[in-house]
């Protein structure tokens, strides 16, 4: 992994941090105070393109509906093909849990 060259204290007390926000509004606010809007956006951004890639979308729409450069989308799709997997984890999770939330309903 890439980032395993960033190993450290300072980067295990980033992601503990964020491990520890307890719902959508602790998020927002930790976000908000931790990141630049250039930034959060940016994040944002990389997630959508990813499930849009794993929906079969073509760059071309992706661009278009996300405003990402194809250098972006490039980049997220090498990780979707090449990368920990965790794209998709996350975003299997988060499409579990809206189905549930729907089946509540």
């Amino acid at each position: 992994m890439q980032i395993d060259k960033l190993r450290g204290k300072e980067l295990d007390q980033l992601f503990n941090a964020v491990l520890s926000l307890k719902d959508l509004d602790e998020c927002y606010r930790f976000f908000d105070d931790l990141c630049t809007i250039n930034e959060i956006q940016s994040l944002a951004q990389r997630l959508e393109v990813a499930r849009m890639l794993r929906e079969g979308k073509t760059y071309h729409k992706i661009e278009t509906e996300t405003g990402a450069s194809t250098a972006t989308i490039s980049r997220v799709k090498r990780c979707l093909n090449y990368g920990n997997d965790t794209y998709s984890l996350v975003l299997g999770r988060i499409h579990s849990s809206e189905e549930a939330e729907e089946n509540k309903e």
